[in-house]
C-alpha cells in the first residue's frame, strides 16, 4: 500500500514548484542563488522529515538559515587565517 501522507521531500518539491513564478521574475544573474537556497533545503531533508511539522516552510527556513550560518563561520575562520 501507498503512503497516505506526502513525503518531505515531496512536500519540499512541491514548495519550490509553487515558488518557480517568482524565480523566473527574479533576474537572471539572481536565479542561481535562488536554487542555492533550495539546494540547502534538500541537504537537510532528512532532519526536516525526522521533525515532521506542520508547516513545512519552517524546516526549508531554517535549513537554509543553518547553511549559511555554517558558511558564515567558515568564511570567518578563513579571515581569521589570514589575519
Amino acid at each position: 500500500m501507498g503512503r497516505t501522507n506526502a513525503t518531505y521531500r515531496d512536500l519540499l518539491t512541491g514548495i519550490e514548484e509553487r515558488w518557480q513564478p517568482y524565480r523566473r521574475a527574479l533576474r537572471h544573474r539572481n536565479q542561481p542563488h535562488f536554487d542555492r537556497l533550495f539546494e540547502h533545503a534538500r541537504a537537510h531533508a532528512d532532519a526536516g522529515g525526522y521533525l515532521n511539522h506542520d508547516e513545512p516552510l519552517f524546516p526549508v527556513l531554517v535549513s537554509i538559515l543553518l547553511e549559511q550560518e555554517r558558511r558564515i563561520r567558515q568564511l570567518e575562520a578563513q579571515l581569521d587565517d589570514s589575519e
